[in-house]
């Protein structure tokens, strides 16, 4: 990982805009489907009340850490733009995840770099280069109220995040106080690859010696009917041995559903809490940001892994996280 530094802006304590104490930003353009959301709501699946919250966890935490917010902070998710933002107070910000075409008023941003924003400037998301969802952290985090423990925002269910739904034109949203940063800032974030590590699931063996092959071997394209409850994948369909029908049980983000027309599913954080369908495979946590960045119409492979490989690859990445973090308080 490397870091680079900038100068620090000049009179950021006083900006002399008469936008200066209104500590929110304000929606300019919406896009489709932006949303407020942190890493998740926890500990209510009992309840039926899945887990929402960023489905690429990884870069919205980076995006907080850049901007001097704790972890938990709430930023927002952005699918596909156009968006704009007004900042309506100074405002540090980052963008994580995937390559949007980003400008403040009319200079080029990069993502993964902390970035100063007058009151009144405005930030341009045209839409993604690569990769499939961006997120913004603002300093002092997006500061809608709690809900059950998290600030996300439940799609379906509709509630949480801002007015539980997705942002439309003229949505102000308040921010937490402000971080009192030096300086701008970079980190090189992780690449995207084809290649979605899996354990093999519970039903893994009711499927024909055929469908299992396929399952590691072929490229699974993203169907565009996909989105946060989960990922539609459209390839060669996978039969199954047994035809035994199921009652609906405990499911979470990355198990890999089949349902009858054969073409799998992978559960994302808005996924329901229960399911029916047989599980040939489950997404380990360290990869599923892969599948969410994953854009509709390209296509990746599943590799077979086990637990301990697993739980390996989850520990390389707090390691991975642990290391940024250094670099930048560095």
């Amino acid at each position: 990982m490397t870091t680079t530094h900038s100068p620090s802006p000049a009179n950021t304590s006083d900006s002399g805009s008469e936008h200066a104490k209104v500590n929110r930003i304000r929606i300019l353009k919406a896009g489709i489907q932006s949303s407020v959301q942190d890493v998740g709501r926890y500990g209510q699946r009992h309840l039926g009340i899945n887990q929402s919250g960023a489905l690429d966890t990884y870069s919205l935490m980076l995006a907080n850490k850049l901007v001097g917010n704790t972890l938990c902070c709430a930023g927002l998710e952005i699918v596909i733009g156009p968006v704009e933002i007004q900042f309506q107070r100074d405002t540090w910000f980052a963008i994580g995840g995937a390559n949007f075409a980003a400008q403040l008023d009319t200079v080029a941003v990069p993502k993964a770099w902390r970035h100063f924003a007058k009151a009144g400037q405005i930030l341009r998301l045209s839409g993604a280069l690569k990769e499939a969802r961006a997120y913004l952290g603002f300093d002092g985090g997006i500061a809608v109220p709690q809900v059950l423990g998290s600030r996300s925002t439940d799609l379906q269910a509709g509630f949480g995040g801002y007015l539980g739904r997705a942002l439309k034109v003229g949505d102000q949203l308040e921010l937490g106080p402000a971080q009192h940063l030096q300086k701008s800032l970079g980190v090189q974030q992780r690449i995207w690859s084809p290649e979605v590590r899996a354990i093999p699931g519970p039903e893994y063996e009711q499927f024909s010696p055929a469908a299992r092959q396929q399952f590691w071997q072929q490229a699974w394209k993203l169907s565009p009917q996909s989105n946060r409850m989960g990922c539609r994948l459209q390839g060669q369909a996978l039969q199954r041995t047994i035809s035994k029908d199921f009652l609906s049980h405990g499911v979470f983000p990355g198990v890999v559903q089949v349902p009858p027309n054969g073409q799998p599913i992978i559960l994302l954080a808005d996924a329901q809490t229960t399911g029916g369908y047989p599980k040939i495979a489950c997404v380990i946590e360290a990869d599923l940001w892969k599948v969410a960045q994953t854009p509709p119409g390209h296509s990746f492979c599943f590799i077979p892994v086990d637990k301990d490989t697993a739980i390996l690859a989850q520990e390389k990445w707090r390691k991975e996280f642990a290391r940024i973090d250094w670099i930048i308080h560095a």
